[in-house]
């Protein structure tokens, strides 16, 4: 029984392999200058992109709007059956419509296609029939070319959706390429989540002013050991006289000093025990790179610096793990 179970996924998933392969085939053919065409459409357009579907279709469509939205293409989901008792009035002249039928003879997309029509709203079909009435009342039709459903009994939307899927996925990476959508940008739309706390960058956790246990290079040690104690952060950032950074004193260091030393060593100055030249990172690291650059040189905080090498913050450990990158 596990035997046969395990066979049926296999053979799900490669019926539905060999249908993005045929897309594949398709787009890298004929099917690449109206991608293209529905790409630079969508790309011009003032408006919003409205995606539409019934059934299993819809259900994709509603995956296609948000990904478009999440990667700055303002995009939202018309339902249909909807469309004809209100919703047209989400669909403005500046729009384009994204519809998606694999057979192109929906019926519940009739008022949206004839909405488009009348208002002259884009149209880009994605359906598997370019003869049928959404794949020639488009302005440009996707044609998805045939492949076998998964399913057994060849009626349940399967390879067909996944193809859906996969082409709504590539106009969405297409659009955020041709923009230079950047993982800034990205941040802006996934704020939460383990996701957002990836695209975060230290300066945004950092600590910084008064909180920086900032000291000269010629303070007395016992000053030094002072200021780690009250500031919490197990280390002192050194500049020199013009403020650059110029080294670290970290409780490792104080503890080397005072063994070799004993009491006599709170007299000496903090360039004399001091790590120099310690790691850096500017303003705009992402989080999740500091956190990669702590668990490789086994430190515990990290030292933030502008072009000029001037310590603007400082980031710990602990504030790296509170925030999730981990």
């Amino acid at each position: 029984m596990t035997a046969d179970i395990r066979a049926s996924a296999l053979r799900t998933i490669a019926t539905e392999r060999a249908g993005l392969d045929t897309l594949h085939e398709a787009l890298a053919n004929g099917m690449g200058a109206a991608f293209s065409a529905a790409v630079e459409r969508i790309r011009g357009a003032t408006g919003r992109v409205v995606v539409t579907g019934m059934g299993k279709s819809g259900h994709v469509g509603r995956k296609i709007a948000a990904t478009l939205a999440s990667t700055g293409t303002p995009a939202h989901f018309v339902h249909p059956a909807e469309a004809s008792h209100g919703d047209l009035g989400m669909v403005q002249p500046d729009d384009v419509v994204v519809a998606l039928s694999w057979s192109g003879e929906t019926a519940e997309l009739a008022a949206i296609v004839a909405h488009t029509r009348r208002f002259r709203v884009g149209l880009i079909a994605l359906t598997s029939n370019a003869d049928s009435a959404l794949g020639r009342e488009a302005d440009i039709a996707l044609v998805l070319p045939k492949a076998t459903e998964a399913c057994p009994n060849g009626l349940a939307p399967t390879t067909s959706t996944t193809m859906q899927l996969a082409l709504g996925d590539a106009l969405a990476v297409a659009l955020l390429e041709a923009r230079g959508f950047s993982r800034q940008d990205f941040f802006v739309y996934h704020p939460g989540g383990k996701l957002g706390a990836q695209l975060k960058t230290v300066d945004s956790l950092m600590h910084k002013g008064a909180a920086l246990p900032l000291a000269g290079l010629d303070a007395a040690l016992g000053d030094v050991i002072a200021l780690i104690t009250e500031k919490g952060f197990g280390c002192a950032i050194l500049v020199d006289a013009e403020g650059r950074l110029a080294g670290v004193v970290t409780d490792g260091d104080l503890r080397r000093a005072l063994s070799a030393s004993g009491a006599a060593a709170t007299l000496r100055r903090a360039r004399e025990v001091m790590t120099p030249s310690p790691r850096h990172v500017p303003p705009d690291t992402l989080a999740v790179e500091a956190l990669e650059m702590v668990n490789r040189l086994r430190i515990t905080a990290l030292i933030v610096a502008d072009a000029e090498r001037r310590p603007v913050g400082l980031v710990h450990v602990h504030d790296l793990l509170r925030l999730g990158v981990a």
